[in-house]
């Protein structure tokens, strides 16, 4: 009879994977090698995962996970009367500071091969979510659902384009700038306001 998943230890191989992965990127990436890379046997990833797009898809829910958990503990996530651009330049520095840029640039990398049509996983999922939890933020901050889901669409994009923007050229002074703009474009949708 096999052996039920332990899910704290499937969550404690994930961010293992996600380490990893961080640091060699997808490019050599099978489950041979990786599970070579963790000191593990294959058998231990096809225990918890049926194939590498499963094992990909649980990268993907765990980042979109931490990545929500990390902006929901920023100053201010909750409290509408905290512009949302002082919300993205705190995202800038974290996602950009080196103990996350790894991370950073391997999300961006699932983004780019999936955009090129050559990643059979969950990214579109994990894209469209990002914009409804950053709607919610919005719609904390007086907007419309609609409106909301539009903006943060508008917002993630912008801001997915200049962190990319940046990790290409390494052009801190230009992209900083036209992020300022960008958070001053998000705090110009709401008017900040106070809960009652």
């Amino acid at each position: 009879m096999a052996r039920t998943a332990d899910p704290a230890r499937r969550v404690e191989l994930i961010d293992a994977i996600i380490v990893e992965l961080s640091e060699t990127g997808l490019a050599t990436f099978s489950l041979r090698t990786l599970a070579a890379a963790l000191g593990r046997s294959t058998r231990v990833l096809t225990h918890h995962f049926a194939d590498k797009d499963a094992l990909l898809a649980a990268v993907l829910a765990r980042l979109d996970e931490q990545q929500h958990e990390a902006l929901r503990a920023t100053e201010g996530w909750a409290d509408p009367a905290i512009g949302i651009g002082t919300i993205v330049r705190d995202a800038w520095r974290r996602h950009l500071s080196p103990a996350e840029l790894p991370r950073t640039r391997l999300i961006h990398e699932i983004e780019g091969l999936a955009a090129a049509g050559r990643l059979a996983t969950h990214v579109p999922a994990f894209v469209s979510g990002r914009a409804t939890f950053v709607a919610a933020a919005l719609e904390l901050r007086g907007l419309p659902a609609a409106d909301a889901l539009t903006k943060a669409t508008l917002l993630n994009n912008a801001y997915a384009g200049l962190q990319a923007d940046f990790l290409t050229t390494g052009e801190a002074a230009r992209t900083e700038a036209a992020l300022a703009e960008l958070c001053e474009l998000a705090n110009s949708w709401t008017v900040p306001r106070t809960v009652a």
